[in-house]
């Protein structure tokens, strides 16, 4: 062995030994949380669970910081990362109730010397990531340089200076920059940070009381440390970003299970605004073309075995977070992690499965589907007509219509068609039927989901397609690994 080089053999020892050994499963969630440490390789989790508004379980597993041995508890804060959306929506939705703005209004009206593309683009579309606006984070781009510590005039110039990718209205494609300007906006309007802003009408009547933005300099207690993994894969810490980008309205909150479990309160009874602000917030966004593309303000809806979700998760600096709420099982998950290489959200939604059977994830060894070569078959031409740019009957009107030019639909496309060329099996494990409430929240036209074993090169997935009526592929999802 090189000296000061740690093999990954001996980075496993040297992490499960950290972890804390006065830890005794108690039931199957602790198991499954315990087994999420060490399978992935992560110093800390917290997971909350809340039912009918209530605490189920809140609880930390790990370490918040390796360094000093500290353990994660309720109260430790962790980086939201885009999570932190939802927030900045509902800034904008309470002053669009202040009648400071109209969510139609164009940019141009409150920005008069903005560039001419500004013009075409409405304070609805950066909410619903539907104004085209370049993605700054897109990969390899650029546009932010991470280490330069920008005033709000900077940002707003450099959000200027992006180009628009489509037609306002026209495409959906993830854009933080939309939320970057949007929090430049409330900061206009409101006269103030938007963090105070929102500290001052969201999080301290809510209860909320260590949510607030990121501060490296601030001393913060119980504040957890960010890691990742590197090229041997061993845990490093975190990669610093100057302090003008840790406080934009893309996700730069620091929050604990405490404050999210505050939050899930005030979901649930509604109260912070207006009945017609909580519809809005969660009404899938409608295309120029009249399909519609299953994202309301600063939400993502989806569903979990024909059951309807609305969540979000974030990834920022070392940090991976998950909200996910079943609204028919008025269920909620959260889960905090302080790693890089978590996938929060499946994380959160396979605890929802161990919490509520309906909600239970399918695994190919579980699967008693009989096969469906057919289908199977459709399913792979679907997903090697998107690699390649090709659009196929087995596609949605509303999926082969889309084409939003981004550097990360790109990408996306090109590795899918990669990871396809090395496809040994396409095996059909299941279907759903998507719930009345479900097809009502998607509004896309999906009316059931299948559920697909991919097996690739050595290893498998399970990717999740949804479709309409006719069978056509409405949308689909597969993850890179499991």
């Amino acid at each position: 062995m090189q000296p000061g080089r740690v093999t990954k053999m001996a980075g496993v020892l040297l992490f499960l030994s950290l972890l804390p050994t006065a830890y005794v499963a108690a039931d199957s969630l602790d198991d499954f949380m315990q087994g999420q440490l060490e399978s992935l390789k992560v110093p800390g989790i917290a997971l909350l669970v809340m039912r009918n508004g209530a605490v189920v379980k809140e609880q930390g597993y790990g370490y918040c910081n390796l360094e000093l041995h500290v353990p994660v508890t309720p109260d430790t804060l962790f980086q939201s990362g885009s999570i932190g959306k939802m927030f900045t929506a509902a800034g904008v939705l309470l002053l669009a109730q202040d009648g400071k703005l109209k969510l139609d209004d164009r940019l141009t009206m409150y920005y008069p010397d903005a560039p001419a593309a500004w013009h075409r683009i409405s304070i609805r579309e950066l909410l619903t990531h539907t104004s085209g606006v370049k993605d700054y984070a897109q990969i390899n781009s650029g546009d932010l340089d991470y280490r330069k510590d920008y005033t709000d005039d900077e940002l707003l110039a450099a959000m200027q200076r992006l180009p628009l990718e489509f037609e306002p209205g026209t495409q959906w494609s993830y854009s933080n920059s939309g939320y970057v300007i949007l929090g430049l906006l409330i900061t206009k309007l409101a006269g103030k940070d938007y963090s105070d802003f929102l500290a001052e009408r969201l999080f301290r009547p809510l209860g909320m009381q260590t949510t607030q933005l990121i501060s490296e300099r601030r001393v913060t207690p119980n504040r957890a440390a960010g890691y990742e993994l590197d090229s041997h894969g061993v845990l490093v810490n975190q990669e610093w970003v100057a302090p003008g980008l840790n406080r934009t309205a893309d996700g730069s909150l620091y929050f604990s299970l405490r404050d999210l479990a505050a939050w899930e309160r005030a979901l649930e009874e509604r109260s912070f605004m207006s009945k017609e602000s909580f519809a809005e917030w969660w009404t899938a966004v409608r295309l120029a073309n009249g399909t519609r593309h299953a994202y309301g303000f600063g939400w993502q809806l989806s569903e979990q075995r024909g059951e309807p979700v609305v969540r979000h998760a974030g990834a920022w600096q070392g940090f991976e977070a998950a909200i996910v709420r079943y609204p028919e099982q008025q269920l909620a998950v959260m889960i905090l992690a302080n790693a890089a290489q978590v996938d929060a959200t499946r994380m959160a939604r396979d605890v929802a499965g161990l919490v509520d059977d309906r909600l239970k994830l399918r695994t190919p060894v579980a699967s008693q589907a009989p096969p469906d070569a057919a289908l199977a078959t459709t399913l792979r031409d679907v997903l090697e007509a998107w690699g390649d740019y090709r659009t196929v009957p087995g596609m949605a009107p509303s999926l082969a219509a889309t084409a939003t030019g981004s550097a990360q639909e790109a990408h996306d496309r090109q590795d899918l068609a990669t990871r396809l060329r090395s496809t040994r099996s396409v095996k059909v494990l299941g279907s759903d039927r998507l719930s009345k409430r479900t097809v009502d929240l998607l509004a896309d036209g999906s009316m059931s989901a299948v559920d697909v074993l991919l097996e690739t090169g050595s290893s498998a997935v399970t990717a999740r397609f949804r479709l309409d009526a006719k069978g056509r592929v409405v949308s689909f999802a597969v993850p890179e690994s499991e």
